[in-house]
């Protein structure tokens, strides 16, 4: 899709997505990479209160996704949640889920 065309000038971390990168072992400084070289692979203009969408990086050849918020007014990002994608669920570049 595409690379990252947003700029975050203050980032907050969701409760849920403080959880689940503890759980998962993501640690900010990922975050932070993703945001800043990750692939949006998803949009979600839709969504509420923001819109949002699914990034893809590859962090110490990891992959992982991240679900950000975007308030695009205040250039404000919120981090929703992430994770590693299942190889199960997603096909072998972890940008499209198999069908």
């Amino acid at each position: 899709m595409d690379t990252v065309y947003f700029t975050c000038k203050e980032l907050t971390y969701s409760d849920h997505a403080v959880i689940q990168m503890f759980k998962r072992n993501i640690s900010t400084e990922e975050i932070d990479k993703i945001i800043k070289f990750g692939e949006i692979i998803a949009d979600y203009p839709n969504d509420k209160p923001f819109p949002s969408c699914l990034l893809l990086g590859i962090v110490n050849s990891r992959p992982l996704h991240v679900v950000i918020a975007i308030n695009k007014k205040e250039n404000s990002c919120v981090i929703i949640t992430a994770y590693k994608p299942d190889p199960n669920i997603w096909d072998d570049s972890f940008k499209s889920k198999i069908q």
